[in-house]
């Protein structure tokens, strides 16, 4: 193998190397992870905003251990800075002439083209992946441009994609009784039967309440209790899980049964 052959492995394994690495986030910043998931999603459409993507994980990393004390974070750090340096100098802005403009113009015509425009043909895991990443580029153009000089346009798109969050975050608890929109996550085939079988209820033995009666000499009272679901008519029956029967009387709280039917 000739030398200049040599120097082009190298440098495609140097490359495969850096991509690897800044993938590979440690335990201790995994918070950064989303991050960087986003910025190889959109490298080849737009490497320069890619760059800016690396380059606030590298800064959020940074606050998150300035000292790079916790485990495996000075390496990672160190490749992720040499990373940016090359990208740095081989990246430039395609929509316009600076970084700031150039952020905020990818921002706008990512949400109109994943989101806005597709929203209604993509599934909802993939719609939950483009959201998390609209959201991830908003938090970039807030770092790179100063607030006073964010666009109102941008502030649009922004509010819109806020909007849309419970269309599209993923969810390990689904809001059973939830009183606010519904989720669109609760309208999948899977879900709605899995909650038909939780409330499936009506051939189950009847539970009953004994009331001590307050006039001398009359019987005592009895009658059904009201049961929402196989969760809750396991707690009035055997005493298991009083945490789930809760559910039935506070919407707000949850029942988390994403294990049971294959999303956790």
């Amino acid at each position: 193998m000739n030398r200049k052959r040599k120097d082009s492995v190298r440098l495609q394994i140097e490359d495969s190397s850096l991509m690897m690495d800044s993938e590979l986030v440690p335990s201790s910043l995994a918070e950064i992870a989303p991050i960087l998931r986003a910025a190889n999603y959109i490298q080849e459409e737009n490497p320069r905003v890619a760059y800016l993507c690396r380059f606030h994980a590298f800064e959020k990393a940074h606050s998150m251990d300035p000292t790079s004390g916790r485990r495996g974070a000075r390496q990672f750090k160190t490749k992720l800075l040499h990373r940016l340096e090359k990208e740095e100098e081989e990246t430039i802005p395609q929509l316009a002439g600076n970084d700031p403009r150039e952020i905020q113009l990818y921002y706008q015509i990512f949400c109109e083209n994943y989101i806005n425009k597709v929203a209604h043909t993509k599934k909802l895991d993939e719609m939950a992946k483009i959201w998390q990443i609209a959201t991830i580029l908003y938090d970039v153009v807030k770092t790179v441009v100063p607030s006073a000089k964010i666009d109102d346009k941008t502030h649009k798109y922004a509010e819109d994609i806020w909007s849309k969050r419970e269309q599209f975050e993923q969810y390990n608890i689904l809001p059973l009784n939830a009183t606010c929109a519904k989720s669109a996550i609760m309208e999948l085939p899977e879900i709605k039967a899995a909650l038909y079988a939780l409330r499936n209820v009506q051939k189950l033995p009847r539970c009953r309440v004994h009331s001590t009666p307050k006039v001398p000499g009359a019987l005592p009272d009895e009658r059904d209790k009201p049961v929402f679901d196989i969760l809750d008519w396991l707690s009035q029956i055997f005493g298991f899980q009083v945490y789930c029967a809760l559910n039935s009387y506070f919407p707000s709280l949850s029942i988390c049964i994403s294990h049971a039917i294959g999303f956790g």
